[in-house]
């Protein structure tokens, strides 16, 4: 887990509230008709349709966030979908606890 790495991908505002919406989909996105959310997470065009911000925006968000370690990427077809790395963000959680 590169530390560095992790706290610059949260530190804009916008790649936190996509953390947030990924953490309920459900409730944040609508119905998907490729893949179920807790299974392949949520594709990039409702993540970009949410956001509001340009699809190469949204894209280089994710990418940081996924190489953070923050979200996992599955592709289906052309699309791809992410979600949450629940596992890593827990350890984020006790590394914050422990050595901050």
């Amino acid at each position: 887990m590169d530390q560095v790495d992790i706290f610059k991908a949260l530190s804009n505002k916008k790649r936190l509230e996509i953390l947030a919406w990924l953490k309920e989909p459900e409730k944040h996105f609508p119905k998907q008709e490729c893949g179920q959310f807790a299974e392949t997470g949520v594709c990039v065009g409702h993540i970009q349709q949410k956001s509001g911000l340009t699809q190469s925006t949204v894209s280089e968000y994710l990418s940081m966030l996924q190489r953070a370690n923050l979200l996992i990427a599955t592709r289906l077809g052309q699309w791809t979908h992410y979600k949450r790395n629940e596992e890593a963000i827990k350890q984020l959680g006790k590394m914050i606890e422990g050595e901050l």
